[in-house]
């Protein structure tokens, strides 16, 4: 491993705890289709795939019209009210700060919506940390959203994926691009391992000190 040409940020569960309005905005639309509302651990071993792979999950629903509805009320009460549900973890500010400084460029690649993925790093004022944020289009992949940050050269293959799920480091290794796992989102061990990534790290001093290292 050498020092990555961009260090690539997952958004929920590695820079920001997004539960409370994840599960709020799920139930909201599960409720608005008459779905019983679910439980909080139903709901969020489920943060970081796609929202329709979720969705379609949690009603038992293959059908696409129907899904693509419930996403679009999931996103209806989200864009006004859920991306202001989310916490910053601890030590992700001090932690951005400190690879900044050491020039290691910084950059972000989200499940969400563009647009979502904005208003949540604006909200916390952390967009001066980051390059770019690649956000997704509703049904793009994240592994289709690193090969188009590739084959545009905003990115090379010297980048480091960082996440907390299993999605996160199958997208960057089947780009050809290393990965690190976090321990404090929504991934466990297991799952992580999984995927074997160069490395997986229990907080934001420990991946600081990690990528500083290289």
């Amino acid at each position: 491993m050498e020092k990555p040409s961009t260090l690539i940020f997952d958004l929920d569960g590695t820079l920001s705890d997004p539960a409370v309005g994840v599960v709020r905005c799920m139930n909201y639309a599960l409720t608005s289709f008459d779905y019983t509302p679910l439980p909080d651990a139903e709901i969020t071993q489920y943060i970081g795939p796609p929202l329709e792979q979720t969705i379609a999950r949690l009603t038992g629903s293959d059908d696409v019209k129907h899904v693509d509805a419930v996403a679009a009320a999931y996103r209806e009460r989200y864009g006004e009210i859920g991306y202001k549900e989310n916490t910053v973890y601890p030590g992700i500010t001090e932690m951005l700060d400190d690879l900044q400084e050491a020039g290691i460029p910084l950059a972000v690649c989200t499940s969400k919506l563009q647009i979502n993925a904005e208003r949540v790093i604006d909200s916390f004022s952390l967009g001066n940390y980051f390059q770019f944020i690649c956000g997704s289009s509703a049904k793009s992949s994240k592994a289709e959203q690193l090969e188009t940050l590739v084959s545009q050269n905003t990115i090379d293959r010297k980048a480091i994926m960082v996440g907390d799920r299993a999605i996160d480091l199958t997208a960057a290794h089947s780009n050809g691009i290393s990965s690190v796992g976090v321990l404090w989102g929504y991934g466990s061990m297991g799952e992580l391992k999984s995927e074997q990534p160069e490395e997986i790290v229990e907080s934001p001093v420990a991946l600081r000190d990690y990528i500083l290292s290289l």
